[in-house]
């Protein structure tokens, strides 16, 4: 009963928030506002700060939702279990094979041959990324796809939150500004995506214990910051399905091999 409460209280303030940020963002366009993927200026920052705002609901929601029930003390209590980094190696090579395999299936399958980026570019868009896009999993997954699991098994808490984070990212599509507004992402390409993540993020979260939600932040953090390198040569259908179903079945053979060596039975 206490975890519907929090899921529920969760996501309402997550929604709450983002989508009366979105909506202002999305009014304003008429009075020339937008964001901007280039920081040039710090008017140009400052303009920004409202979509960071919409972007981070999920972490706010999180820190809000678990102080009022009791499940954290403070705001450093939050902060170490989001990073909490003294995790195994393999973790984190699991993490990046994840990445090279994506991208790797996207580019070879794709009519493009060339980087768009210098791969250096990579590294100087982390921080930007942690801030927007990496921290929505200090809410996905510190709150709601772990209570949904312990309810409903891996598979159908993946579904669950993969539709209510897709719902979450509409406004991005008319949000001025925004790579989704501007139609550099199709929209069913990027709801496949938004799908067949989710089960990666459920079995980074079931083998990586303590640390299940940094290993998270930190996949969304260097996903976000390798998207832009390698432009719109990964936004074609055959490599979509094949990159994602490829997602999908890594992810579903980890949980598998990892239920069966520790005697547990959450899949369904």
């Amino acid at each position: 009963m206490e975890n519907k409460k929090i899921i529920l209280q969760f996501t309402m303030l997550t929604f709450g928030i983002a989508y009366f940020v979105s909506g202002i963002l999305i009014f304003l366009e008429q009075f020339g506002y937008t964001v901007y993927n280039w920081v040039n200026s710090l008017q140009q920052f400052a303009m920004n700060i409202p979509f960071a705002i919409y972007i981070l609901s999920p972490a706010i929601a999180s820190y809000v939702i678990l102080k009022k029930n009791k499940k954290i003390m403070n705001f450093k209590e939050w902060l170490k279990t989001v990073f909490y980094v003294k995790n195994n190696l393999f973790l984190y090579i699991y993490v990046i094979a994840g990445l090279i395999l994506y991208f790797g299936i996207h580019l070879a399958l794709s009519d493009y041959s060339k980087i768009v980026l210098p791969f250096y570019a990579f590294f100087l868009y982390l921080p930007g990324n942690l801030i927007i896009g990496g921290l929505e999993e200090a809410g996905w997954m510190y709150v709601l796809q772990p209570r949904l699991n312990k309810k409903y098994g891996y598979i159908l808490s993946s579904l669950v939150v993969g539709i209510i984070w897709l719902i979450w990212h509409i406004p991005l599509f008319f949000i001025p500004g925004t790579n989704h507004s501007e139609g550099l992402i199709n929209f069913w390409m990027f709801a496949v995506q938004i799908l067949a993540f989710r089960f990666f993020y459920g079995a980074i979260s079931k083998i990586s214990g303590k640390g299940h939600v940094f290993m998270c932040v930190l996949f969304h953090t260097m996903f976000n910051a390798a998207s832009p390198i390698f432009g719109t040569m990964t936004m074609t259908w055959v490599g979509t399905i094949v990159a994602n179903a490829a997602m999908v079945i890594i992810s579903i053979a980890t949980v598998m091999i990892f239920e069966k060596k520790n005697n547990k039975q959450t899949f369904l």
